[in-house]
């Protein structure tokens, strides 16, 4: 995915997104590679493109998980509401 895209798939700001992206591929977990276009030719920027190193994937995946479980063990802390009663 190009950063703004991924901008607008996280419903958040280029200005929150584009340094985490930074901050991710300095840690090794992210790589980029800006396009190879001519942009006079296209009519628009080069998109700078990103995807997950495999360890960052693993990372992901693990953080996915933790995540996933703690919010199944949140759930058992609140009664489930009564659909029948009004």
């Amino acid at each position: 995915m190009y950063g703004l895209e991924i901008c607008t798939t996280a419903g958040l700001p280029p200005g929150t997104i584009h340094p985490i992206l930074a901050r991710f591929e300095g840690l090794g977990w992210l790589e980029s590679r800006w396009e190879d276009i001519d942009p006079r030719k296209e009519g628009r920027p080069r998109r700078r493109y990103y995807h997950l190193t495999s360890d960052g994937a693993e990372l992901a995946r693990s953080a996915i998980e933790r995540t996933t479980s703690t919010t199944r063990g949140l759930s058992t802390l609140w009664p489930k509401p009564n659909r029948g009663m009004v």
